[in-house]
Order: structure tokens, then sequence, then C-alpha cells
């Protein structure tokens, strides 16, 4: 096998940062999944990959330039004269770790282990030199009331193993859940390793999160804006009576104290911003009462905004 850092490309030197860089940059040339049928590509990709399980990971690196690894990560024998060690005495082993996170990410952007379908769950990195089994991404979309109150979803596992989760409460869009256990198979007996589990939230038609707190855009009439009174309005958890305080201007913010998500680090509030909403039909009876209406000079409202 060739050295190592000619397989990535980079120089002796190179930082962590750039070997991790000259990975990620091949890895994205010779995925398989864009390389299909074509054995030199594959072939190349298991090099690269396996070149980076030991030049990714600082220790394993730094064996490798004492000379106490070869390329393949089998330990050497220490030299203690001609003829030491010949046939037997010293087992090299592979080597074992390296960033299955990082390879992970990369692989992710390509081929996405959902189970089912013609060559998926194929794991690419099995023959790579690692012990432990690569975690594998899967990803599942929920509502936005369930991301707030909880709940359970079943996945099915590349294996076809179908697997129920907990959705925590309060769970934000993109976090990942990890099943432990649950990846790729691990070589020689080694650990198995994760299912990784992105939760995507759907956007909600007039719900928005900003942080544990909950904003809602509520369209009221002209007259309940006047007139004030009791109205209901939804949550995420349920419809609440809500009063509106007489003579409301639109953008006046109603703050539901306690009613946005719970989480570990606080609970925040919901947020009632208020939008007139004028008739959708001509109204003669109206027209007469505004224009008759003192306290309509909108160019007063504005020039006392500063506006003009």
């Amino acid at each position: 096998m060739q050295n190592l850092y000619n397989i990535l490309g980079v120089k002796k030197m190179a930082s962590q940062a750039d070997v991790k860089k000259a990975y990620r940059a091949l890895a994205k040339e010779l995925h398989p999944d864009l390389n299909k049928d074509d054995k030199k590509i594959t072939d190349k990709f298991k090099q690269v990959s396996a070149a980076y399980a030991i030049l990714g990971d600082e220790e394993q690196r730094g064996k490798y330039d004492r000379g106490e690894i070869d390329e393949n990560g089998n330990n050497k024998a220490p030299s203690f004269g001609p003829g030491f060690g010949r046939g037997g005495g010293f087992h090299s082993r592979p080597a074992t770790d390296f960033d299955t996170e990082e390879a992970e990410s990369v692989f992710s952007e390509f081929f996405r282990f959902t189970g089912g379908g013609k060559g998926r769950g194929k794991n690419p990195y099995q023959n790579t030199a690692r012990s432990r089994g690569l975690d594998i991404s899967y990803e599942v979309t929920i509502g936005f009331e369930e991301s707030i109150s909880g709940g359970t979803r079943r996945v099915k596992l590349n294996d076809s193993r179908n697997v129920d989760i907990k959705v925590p409460p309060g769970i934000k869009n993109g976090q990942v859940i990890r099943l432990s256990g649950q990846g790729g198979p691990g070589l020689a007996g080694a650990p198995k390793g994760d299912a990784l589990v992105e939760v995507r939230v759907a956007k909600h038609p007039y719900y928005r999160r900003e942080g544990n707190d909950i904003h809602l855009e509520l369209p009221i009439s002209f007259n309940e804006a006047i007139l004030g009174g009791d109205i209901q309005v939804p949550t995420p958890r349920g419809k609440l009576t809500v009063r509106i305080p007489r003579n409301a201007s639109s953008g006046k913010r109603l703050r539901l104290k306690g009613k946005g998500v719970e989480a570990k680090n606080g609970t925040g509030n919901m947020y009632v911003a208020l939008k007139i909403m004028g008739p959708s039909a001509r109204d003669p009876e109206l027209e007469k009462i505004i224009e008759s209406w003192s306290g309509g000079n909108g160019e007063a409202l504005r020039k006392k905004a500063g506006l003009i």
C-alpha cells in the first residue's frame, strides 16, 4: 500500500484540519453511490477511507509517523538486530479507531440509510480499517404539536427491523436521537455502531418557535379591536380563552405566560400578535360610521408617529 499522505494528497506536515478537508473532498468525489459499478473507484474510495482511519486520528497518525504501525494500521515489530522477530514473536493487529461520525457526515451527504430499495443499506465502509460499527443516519419528520408535547415514532432500520423511538417534549428541529447499538456491525466481534435519528419538525401554518417561546399572529375583526372582549386562541396544547383589551391596535402582543415550550432549561411563553382584518365585502353601514368617526384621521396618526 502506498504512503497514506499520498493517498489523501496532503503533505506530512499538514494540519488535522487539512487532512480532514482533503478526506471530505475525496469522499465526495469517489463515493460509491455516485460511481456505481466502477470497481476501481470503489477500491480507491476504500483506500481513502482506510488512510483517513489512521491520519484522521491524532494518536494513530503519531504512531504511523513514528513508524510504530504500517499503512494498514498493523503494529510493527521493533528492530533488535537482523532476523529478530521473523516468522513470529510479535502479533500485528489492525488499527481500530477513527472518526466514524466524520465519515458518516460525509457519507450521509450522498447516501442515506432509510431501509428498503435496491442497494440501500449496503455499508461502503464495511471493509475499512476500523472495528466499531458505522453510525447510520436516519431522518424522521414530526408535526409542530408533536415536537412540543413529545410522542413515539416508529423508524425502519436498514436491516428491515422496526424500532419505536421516544420523541422527548420540546425537541428542536435538527436534533438527533441516538439509538445505541442499532447501527452497522462491528468487525471481529467489536460492538455495533449507533443509529442516529435526526428529527425534522415540519413548518406549521401559523405557529412559529423562537427558543422556548411560541409566536402566533391572530386575526381579529374591527369591532373586536375597538370593543375588546374574550376570544378563543389556539395553542399547541389546546384552545385558551384570552381577553382582548379595548382599542387594540394591529401588532399589539399578548403574552400567555408559561404556555410556550417546556424544556429542561425552562418553560417559554406564548406571544399572540393581533392583526386587525377589514371586512371581506363592502359594508355601507360601517362606512358611514367610519366617515363620521372623529378619530379616523390617519394622517394625524402618522404625524404623531413621526412618519410624515
